[in-house]
């Protein structure tokens, strides 16, 4: 009877069937809302990876952009500019410890995907770690909050080049050792990769500097406050330098040249 009834004045009064369409509207917005936001819900890995496969291409074509424009800069320069010598893999963490003395990482990314030891991971916050070991699906790094692990780093726009590693204490604090006693170090300054590394591209941010200490009444040391937070890091760039088997060849003859 109370269907009938709302079929009747459905039918005949203009006003009661404008509160019945609005009422059905809203019912029916709710379901359809209800049934995206489930749909949504199952698709955000997929979204996820995409938009990771997105950054690490822009990435790439940034680099090489970069790498165009420093070769205009040169004066003596006559052939056209090189290309990227760094090719940028996206990967999730598989696993990663945080609490250790030495903490690692694992991804799901490994020599069929073009992963190979000595890569660097990093991530859109900066830097995470470097591939230590690699299995054909998986590969296995040191984090930057590891003792063994350190990062040439320069400070803001100065020509102080220093090494870069975990203070031992947070998941977002680093420090830059041995600088000379003559600089003046401001607090604020960021500080990114100098890009005198085989494994990491220059120029990448890595944090901001703040309080600077004499240390052995010698040398400086910086504290920096890491951009990225190894407590929430999920999605990472395996970043392969093509040219490290030639740089490295080269200083290897240097090597035995001494």
């Amino acid at each position: 009877m109370e269907v009938a009834a709302l079929a009747l004045l459905h039918g005949t009064s203009t006003l009661q069937n404008i509160w019945i369409n609005r009422a059905s509207h809203r019912a029916m917005a709710f379901l359809w809302g209800s049934g995206e936001t489930v749909r949504s819900h199952f698709q955000l890995e997929r979204l996820n990876r995409e938009l990771q496969a997105d950054n690490a291409r822009l990435q790439e074509r940034l680099n090489a952009y970069e790498a165009q424009e420093s070769a205009r800069t040169e004066q003596e320069r006559t052939g056209p500019p090189p290309s990227s010598s760094y090719r940028y893999i996206p990967a999730t963490v598989v696993k990663m410890s945080r609490n250790r003395t030495r903490n690692y990482i694992i991804l799901d990314k490994g020599s069929e995907d073009g992963v190979r030891p000595q890569c660097g991971i990093v991530s859109d916050r900066g830097i995470v770690g470097i591939v230590e070991a690699v299995d054909k699906h998986y590969s296995y790094g040191l984090t930057l909050m590891n003792p063994d692990m350190n990062v040439g780093a320069r400070i803001g726009g100065t020509d102080i080049v220093a090494p870069l590693s975990w203070d031992g204490l947070s998941s977002t604090g680093a420090v830059v050792r041995n600088i000379p006693p003559h600089y003046a170090i401001a607090s604020g300054d960021t500080v990114v990769t100098s890009g005198y590394s085989s494994i990491f591209p220059p120029e990448i941010p890595i944090g901001i500097t703040g309080r600077t200490r004499l240390v052995d009444g010698s040398t400086l040391q910086v504290d920096v406050a890491l951009f990225q937070d190894f407590a929430t890091v999920r999605y990472v760039t395996v970043v392969d330098n093509l040219e490290r088997a030639e740089i490295l060849a080269v200083e290897a003859a240097g090597e035995d040249r001494r």
